[in-house]
């Protein structure tokens, strides 16, 4: 179940590339208006750079969140799934993994272009980029149960910010700190296995919130 969900979300964000483009180019804009807002200075630009990257990167992720479950909400299709003898955690574990391959894998794929745009050496890059590894997807399995939670509401885009956003400042915390600290060529082990922590526990649990917090919406 959980490998034909993630197909048929892949297939259906691919022929919708806004779905894929709008996140990833908001990303780039962002990273792109403060080496021209502040100056090209590659010091003061590595310096802010851990700020820098994952408010724009939580950012994306809450532009592309809303519709994680609106439009099978719309066209009753989330009734069904929810109908299906295969457990609901299955499929909401494959729509999110399609999710985070969709919106979260190609700000990975795209860190070489933001190290170069932010003058961040090679540590440092390798730090964000390990970050963004093990932090976007924890971004959008905290968010799949926001989104849960306000699919049936006509204008729940502003109550889901407010009840994501404050979920999502642990990793804000951790991912800035390992990105700092690899730029002073301090270890960063500590911050990535929290963040590693962060990870497997919204891995373990999201999913079943997530599936409670539909059920809930859709009745």
């Amino acid at each position: 179940m959980f490998i034909k969900v993630l197909r048929r979300e892949l297939k259906i964000a691919f022929r919708k590339s806004a779905e894929i483009i709008n996140p990833l180019w908001f990303f780039l804009i962002v990273i792109t208006l403060f080496p021209l807002g502040i100056g090209p200075e590659p010091k003061l630009l590595a310096r802010i750079a851990p700020g820098i990257v994952w408010v724009a990167a939580l950012l994306s992720s809450l532009l592309s969140l809303e519709r994680l479950f609106r439009d099978d909400y719309l066209d009753g299709s989330l009734e069904q799934l929810l109908l299906l003898p295969a457990p609901l955690t299955l499929t909401v574990l494959g729509k999110v993994c399609a999710h985070w391959m969709v919106t979260g894998l190609p700000l990975l794929i795209i860190s070489p272009l933001i190290a170069l745009l932010l003058s961040l050496d090679f540590h440092t890059w390798q730090a964000v980029a390990l970050t963004l590894l093990l932090g976007t997807p924890t971004l959008s399995f905290i968010g799949a149960i926001g989104v849960a939670l306000t699919v049936g509401l006509r204008k729940g885009g502003v109550l889901l910010s407010l009840l994501v956003l404050p979920l999502y400042i642990p990793v804000l915390i951790f991912a800035t700190g390992a990105i700092d600290a690899a730029s002073m060529a301090m270890p960063i082990g500590g911050y990535l296995a929290i963040l590693g922590a962060m990870l497997a526990g919204s891995v373990t649990l999201a999913p079943f919130a997530t599936s409670a917090a539909l059920r809930v919406s859709v009745q």
